[in-house]
């Protein structure tokens, strides 16, 4: 929600960033690497009880994540290009997930059905894409939903710095994903059936 909502306010910022990185010679696909590798580094340090320093970079590796498409945008990006960036954002949250699950073994079921609900999501949300007529500047039909890149970001967020209440923050995470995914199906049938 707040990555469509909010989208307008940040553009300028982003496309910014992706002139600079455009007049660097910087490709959009080494910006995704870059943001897969610090996203990497997120996990581990969560794995290394280094909450602070893994919050932050779980950040930097989310706004990377977004000036990469504006960048792709600017410089007629690939489709390979989409397929790494949806990748590579699946396998930072994988990466933290199991980092919490790693210091939570009491905590690793729920940890699990989160996973699974993110890949079911993700299957959804494609199969959505597939089936859908792209009208945006996105490479494939963008399904909105309550929980997109940034709510899943603030939910890791809140998990990693309050692991104390970490399966009521695994719970409510789920519990968005869900309500996403009965969103996203109501979207894709209201449009498939006009």
């Amino acid at each position: 929600m707040l990555d469509s909502q909010a989208r307008r306010f940040v553009e300028p910022v982003l496309r910014r960033a992706a002139l600079a990185l455009r007049r660097l010679g910087v490709s959009a696909n080494v910006v995704s690497l870059t943001a897969l590798l610090i996203g990497l580094a997120a996990a581990g340090s969560v794995a290394g009880g280094r909450p602070g320093l893994a919050i932050a970079l779980l950040w930097i590796s989310g706004t990377l994540d977004a000036v990469d498409g504006t960048l792709a945008r600017l410089t007629a990006g690939t489709p390979i290009g989409a397929i790494l960036d949806i990748t590579f954002d699946r396998v930072v949250e994988t990466a933290v997930i199991a980092a919490l699950a790693w210091r939570h073994p009491a905590l690793r079921f729920e940890l699990l059905l989160l996973v699974g609900a993110i890949a079911v999501a993700m299957s959804l949300f494609l199969s959505i894409a597939a089936a859908v007529i792209n009208r945006s500047v996105k490479s494939f039909h963008y399904a909105p939903g309550l929980g997109e890149r940034t709510e899943a970001f603030l939910f890791l967020t809140a998990m990693i710095a309050d692991q104390r209440r970490l399966a009521l923050w695994t719970a409510l995470f789920i519990a968005l994903i869900v309500i996403t995914m009965g969103q996203r199906l109501w979207h894709a049938a209201r449009l498939l059936a006009s």
